[in-house]
């Protein structure tokens, strides 16, 4: 991972600001994007080398803005090694009270704010005949949950795009990794829209009895470094992967016998 360049969105807080720690620490030149500027100038100064870590502002909903803040992106260090796609938004609402404006921001955020940074990326990556995918989804890409259909849906469709994208572009060494989180100590369940839109405001107690952050990173970047397609990090939450896949009644019936909110 040496002197490898990483650009990672949601770098502000949460899993992207510990990514940017244990990857700064390893020497790896980084692009850290979010939409709050002063928090990444917070996360720059934190690092133990700041001088090799560049801000670049982005939203990934302005997606006019996506193409341009790319082409800026690879100019800061002449070229691009890894992307992390870790920019996203969770939701703690059911169904019945959700608006349709939420469901189109978690779509929005989640899925193609990514999709369309990845597809500016994407003919760099070929013509540079290197170049590596990592793309933050969730345990909830894999399988579901009571008051988060709509960050549910948005992560599903992630696996689907990149699955093809790794298939695509196997030829020009492109690689593609899918990590998939549980329950980690992060702000994500406080940040959370609900059903008219507004944010949560607090934390729930499987996300505050998760595990730690730090440590999230330094499973992800394992998982980068093997190349993995996938990797499922948390604790016995992850399990349910296994479970979906063979004994999906018993999923079903263990998530509701739990506290999903």
């Amino acid at each position: 991972m040496e002197d490898k360049v990483i650009w990672i969105t949601g770098a502000s807080s949460g899993i992207g600001e510990a990514l940017a720690y244990e990857l700064n620490k390893m020497g790896c030149k980084l692009i850290l994007s979010a939409r709050r500027t002063t928090a990444l100038n917070m996360v720059k100064s934190n690092c133990h080398f700041p001088e090799l870590t560049k801000i670049l502002p982005l939203d990934l909903t302005d997606f006019d803005t996506l193409e341009n803040i790319t082409a800026e992106a690879i100019s800061l260090f002449g070229k691009i090694d890894i992307l992390i796609n870790n920019g996203g938004l969770s939701q703690r609402s059911l169904i019945i009270d959700t608006s349709f404006e939420v469901y189109q921001q978690m779509v929005n955020v989640n899925y193609l704010g990514t999709i369309k940074l990845t597809k500016h990326l994407l003919p760099f990556f070929v013509q540079q005949q290197e170049g590596h995918f990592v793309t933050v989804t969730s345990l909830m890409g894999k399988f579901s949950s009571p008051y988060r259909s709509g960050y549910c849906g948005a992560k599903h469709a992630l696996h689907g795009f990149f699955d093809a994208l790794r298939m695509e572009h196997e030829k020009d060494n492109v690689s593609v990794t899918l990590i998939c989180p549980g329950f980690i100590q992060t702000n994500v369940a406080k940040n959370a829209l609900t059903g008219d839109g507004s944010a949560l405001q607090k934390e729930d107690e499987a996300t505050e009895n998760g595990m730690p952050v730090q440590r999230c990173a330094q499973q992800i970047i394992k998982a980068i470094h093997q190349k993995k397609y996938e990797a499922y990090i948390g604790g016995k939450e992850k399990y349910g992967i296994y479970l979906k896949r063979f004994f999906p009644k018993m999923l079903h019936k263990i998530v509701m016998k739990s506290k999903v909110r």
